[in-house]
């Protein structure tokens, strides 16, 4: 039920320093089942909206403040800038000091971040409710009060990590660059969509302070946000406290929805760029549509999913299940200005470029007439109905979508149109959008190359000439006016009472010696179960000239059954909105099950299918075989990948642990299709297996799951699991280095195995704290070191990870080429530090508020808590166990901490494993005394 109440005109046009009362301008409530996101919502005479859902499920509650600016508002030449504000906000403001926004909200146990696309900004929190006026007050003094605390300093450092974070995420990897080649070819010159949110260097180089300064002056006015409050809250309260706080702020200039602008492309577009990482040549194709909430959105969406959404769509189908493609693919991503429907393809060694064009165009022509049929829609219509539900598991998904709604369309109860669009599509709605937006319409395509790979274009390659004319933001005489407070804006707000950890409740029980956990949860109607297997990847041990037969296994588990193929049995669990996935760990196999409420049981008859009926044909074999080898050769040039495998390998050597999961190109050779038929055998059994099931389950729904457990054979033996290799130092000052030329970025591995193995209250655990002030947080010391203070990276860390055999400490971290040497003095010196002088009182406590006050987001989603139960049931612990860590937390000192770091951090026995431009950090790595050996990086994959 929605009411809505009138709100006079001049509410809205509040004078400076006013603090009238919010006003409610509607109050969205559930009636029965519907699919609504309760809240209320109010209007602050400075523009300012508040909108707020009540959820007692769970003591935390999630802050997003959204603001109606991305890169689409940037100015020709200052590309990249929305994006570079965002780190901005996190510098501090006037009562906030340096590197205290992180602090503050990780001390509170809270959880943050911010992100930026082409249409909006947002920033955001998870904490426990107790928490929630400590953020408030942290979000409105960086919306009010930020100009005066910017000094170039942190402008510097910001815009150094800024470009750490492009050559990490964009210029460093394969395909990295993918999307802002088709971008700039796409849309006219000067097209707000014609650059990435990332932004170019060049641009970034070119901005100042000043620009900043007039960026936050134009569009961080309360009367360009939306703030939004989820969870355990009390509604007046909230209101309160926002009144308080965001009241006094300045309204800001007016901020007008800007207009949708699709290009128009009458004639089709070729251009090519050659990727230096890429190991594959890649097709990208794409057609201008519409923006986001148009109302022909849900039957392009249908459209991208019947042409290429999954193993039962037309490209799959033609592409890569017949071996002429690694992967083939379609989407249709929306933007608030327009839409592109895109399809990408990565061919096979063999196949050409035109030939894959040759095949989308064929598709594109068949599309309706051969594939858009009543059965593909309702899949289409119920998976994507089951995924709205999904989004609403969590306090920050039902926020998100509160703040989204509002932002783009003004109505922040838009979910059940968003809802209705797709539920009630019809065919006669996707057959016109076809032929509206994609029957013989322009591609613009897009040819990926090689640096060994050269294929003539088709057409001639396009440049940009159009231009757009945008109509230019006025920044001049935009003024800087604080608010005017009758409280002490200084003075940072008190937590309240600590709110009550519950473990959530449980049965435990054994039913032929398999275990079983089970919880209700009514929140959603959603059913959550996780099967696990022993098995994983210490099952290949005995053979590791077999390495990755487990992994190749997983993914047969998934492909046909007796019964039914792939597809059917993909088309089967999308009508029911379900998931049935397959994995592998280091000694378990896991299969995750998650659907809707009333569709439990069939669901549960798909998965005893999957399960006992499997279907290991030598066809699909061999293409999954080959599709993971052509990826093992894909992942050579990235530096990320690179490292981590030879990390392992030095570490591990020729155990099957020191060998990638998935595999090397000579091992994949050596496995055979009966392999996977011995492996079904030997572990997909009861002997072992271990069941959670949480979610709005009933009695019945247990016999059902009951039944699965006991369908299976029982082999009456448990798995035995071989000894890992004992923990053997570093000798001497080695480093080993994985030759990636022109690499942007050196990536670090630092580390060694150790004794430790996983506890909840003992050595390994005391370690896990004691690492938090060194590289476990935002505010570790490592983290501020390398990123904040230098700007040598986008992040840093360090941590120790355990299971039943042997634990491991390990730093990572992404470094800047031209720091690598600085940087690992740097890291070395942090660790040496830390192990020798130990802890110090501020990071004790900063620590023990953390991680005590953290406990509250343990429990929230339906997965949190499967994941909960499956490892108590793993490691056999008591579910009181919180408690003694909470004991453990309380009385912790600093004599524990530093004991902890001088028993299980040994500086000079770390092996230091890099990934990067060998050429480029080698001298300075000699310089520094290290003997630099070369590890190959065919080595690592053949």
């Amino acid at each position: 039920m929605v009411k809505k109440i009138s709100i006079a005109l001049s509410l809205l046009l509040a004078s400076f320093g006013s603090f009238s009362q919010a006003k409610l301008v509607e109050k969205v409530t559930r009636t029965g089942s519907e699919l609504v996101i309760p809240y209320e919502k109010y209007v602050l005479p400075n523009g300012l909206t508040l909108i707020v859902h009540e959820d007692h499920s769970d003591p935390i509650c999630h802050v997003d403040v959204t603001y109606h600016v991305g890169s689409a508002r940037e100015e020709l030449g200052k590309s990249g800038f929305a994006h570079f504000f965002e780190h901005m906000m996190f510098q501090g403001s006037d009562h906030v000091a340096d590197e205290q926004h992180f602090k503050l909200i990780t001390e509170a146990g809270g959880t943050l971040n911010g992100t930026t696309n082409r249409d909006r900004t947002n920033y955001f929190e998870t904490v426990p409710s107790n928490q929630l006026e400590k953020m408030l007050w942290l979000e409105a003094d960086r919306m009010g009060f930020l100009l005066d605390a910017v000094t170039q300093k942190k402008f510097e450092v910001q815009r150094a990590t800024v470009k750490n974070e492009r050559g990490q995420n964009y210029d460093n990897r394969p395909y990295g660059l993918v999307q802002e080649k088709l971008a700039s070819i796409m849309y006219p010159v000067g097209h707000p969509y014609s650059w990435l949110t990332i932004g170019y260097v060049e641009d970034l180089d070119r901005v100042n302070v000043e620009d900043l300064k007039n960026f936050f002056k134009r569009w961080y006015g309360p009367n360009n946000a939306v703030v939004t409050v989820g969870g355990d809250v009390n509604t007046k309260e909230v209101v309160k406290m926002v009144e308080k706080y965001f009241g006094g702020i300045v309204k800001g200039p007016e901020v007008q929805k800007p207009r949708a602008v699709v290009p128009v492309i009458i004639e089709n577009r070729y251009a090519k760029m050659t990727d230096q990482y890429a190991k594959l040549p890649q097709l990208v194709c794409a057609i201008p549509t519409v923006p986001a909430y148009h109302p022909d959105e849900a039957a392009l969406d249908c459209l991208a999913e019947i042409l290429g959404g999954d193993n039962a769509s037309m490209l799959f189908q033609k592409l890569v299940k017949k071996e002429l493609a690694q992967e083939a693919y379609a989407s249709h991503p929306t933007d608030e200005l327009a839409g592109n429907f895109q399809i990408v393809i990565t061919p096979k060694p063999g196949q050409t470029l035109k030939a894959m064009e040759a095949v989308v165009r064929e598709s594109l022509k068949e599309l309706a007439n051969a594939c858009v049929n009543q059965e593909a829609l309702d899949k289409f219509i119920r998976a994507r109905e089951a995924q709205m539900i999904y989004q609403l598991e969590s306090v920050s998904g039902k926020v998100s979508r509160l703040a989204a709604f509002q932002t783009f369309t003004g109505d922040a109860n838009y979910l059940r149109k968003e809802f209705s669009r797709y539920a009630q599509l019809t065919l006669q709605d996707v057959l016109r959008a076809y032929n509206t937006y994609i029957s013989n319409k322009a591609l613009v395509s897009l040819y990926v190359l090689t640096k060994d790979y050269q294929e003539e274009l088709p057409g001639q390659d396009y440049k940009q000439l159009d231009k757009f004319k945008m109509q230019p933001e006025k920044y001049d005489g935009l003024k800087y006016v604080k608010a005017k407070d009758n409280f002490d804006r200084s003075k940072v707000p008190a937590a309240g009472p600590n709110p009550v950890m519950k473990v959530p409740v449980f049965k435990q029980f054994n039913d032929n010696g398999i275990q079983y956990i089970v919880s209700e949860s009514t929140e959603i109607p959603v059913v959550s179960v996780v099967m696990t297997f022993p098995g994983g990847r210490l099952a290949e041990f005995k053979d590791p000239s077999k390495a990755g037969m487990v992994r190749l296994f997983t993914r047969m588990m998934e492909e046909d059954t007796k019964s039914k193929t792939s597809e059917q049995m993909t088309m089967e669990l999308d009508k029911l909105g379900s998931s049935i996935n397959i994995g592998s760990d280091l000694d378990e196999i896991t299969i995750s099950v998650r659907c809707l409420k009333q569709n439990f049981h069939p669901t549960m008859a798909l998965l005893r299918e999957r399960l006992t009926a499997p279907l290991f044909k030598e066809e699909t074999f061999n293409r999954i075989k080959n599709e993971t080898m052509e990826s093992i050769k894909n992942s050579r040039s990235r530096a990320a990948n690179m490292a981590s495998l030879a990390y392992n390998k030095v570490l591990f050597g020729t155990h099957i642990l020191g060998i990638s999961q998935t595999g090397t190109l000579s091992t994949l050779k050596n496995i055979e299709l009966s392999d996977m038929e011995s492996l079904y055998r030997q572990l997909m059994n009861q002997t072992g297996l271990q069941i959670a099931v949480v979610g709005d389950v009933d009695f019945k729904a247990i016999e059902t799951i009951k039944g699965i457990g006991s369908i299976l054979p029982s082999n009456g033996k448990r798995w035995e699991f071989p000894q890992v290799p004992d923990f053997i130092p570093n000798e001497g000052k080695n480093i080993y280095v994985v030759n990636i030329p022109r690499a942007a970025q050196t990536e670090f591995r630092i580390g060694a195995m150790n004794s430790m193995t996983y506890d909840v209250t003992g050595d390994y655990y005391k370690a896990t704290l004691m690492n938090y002030p060194l590289g476990g947080a935002f505010n570790s010391r490592l983290n501020l070191n390398l990123r904040e203070e230098k700007g040598w990276t986008y992040g840093a860390r360090s941590g120790f990870t355990a299971n039943k055999y042997f634990g491991q400490f390990t730093f990572s971290s992404g470094i800047k080429t031209p720091a690598t040497d600085s940087a690992l003095v740097e890291v070395m010196r942090e660790i040496e530090n830390f192990r020798n002088k130990g802890c110090n009182s501020e990071e004790l406590n900063f620590l023990k508020k953390a991680i005590a006050q953290s406990e509250a987001r343990k429990y929230e989603t339906l997965g949190q808590k499967a994941g909960f139960f499956a490892n108590l049931m793993k490691y056999n612990l008591d579910a009181r166990y919180m408690e003694g860590q909470a004991k453990m937390i309380n009385e912790l000192t600093l004599d524990d901490i530093n004991q902890s770091a001088q028993n299980h951090i040994y500086p000079e026995g770390l092996f230091i494993v890099l990934a990067g431009d060998l050429e480029k950090i080698k001298p300075g790595l000699q310089r520094l005394g290290y003997q630099v050996q070369e590890i190959k990086a065919d080595d690592l994959i053949n």
